[in-house]
């Protein structure tokens, strides 16, 4: 069999993968909240109106997102836990036989 045909899961990429994950959706819902805090740093009414729009319909598709990113944050966190649980049992598994 060659390598190209084994299974691997790059653990130290999953690590943290649904930290990461949640820390996206953390920043993607501040965006109201960021745009505010410029408003009066773009002097013109028009640039504050286009931003007040696209966050508007930012929020049309926000919440399935939002769910979308909590649903992987929280398989990431699974395949990542149970993928340490197998190689700490593989592990154990391996010490106990060669003793």
């Amino acid at each position: 069999m060659g390598d190209e045909e084994r299974l691997a899961i790059p653990l130290s990429e999953l690590e943290g993968f649904g930290g990461r994950l949640r820390s996206i959706k953390t920043r993607m819902n501040r965006t109201k909240k960021m745009f505010e805090s410029y408003e009066d740093d773009m002097g013109d009414g028009g640039v504050v109106d286009k931003m007040n729009d696209f966050e508007s319909n930012w929020e049309d598709g926000r919440e399935d997102i939002d769910q979308q990113l909590s649903g992987l944050a929280d398989m990431a966190d699974t395949v990542y836990r149970e993928a340490e649980k197998v190689d700490l049992d593989l592990k154990n598994e391996l010490e106990k036989g060669a003793k």
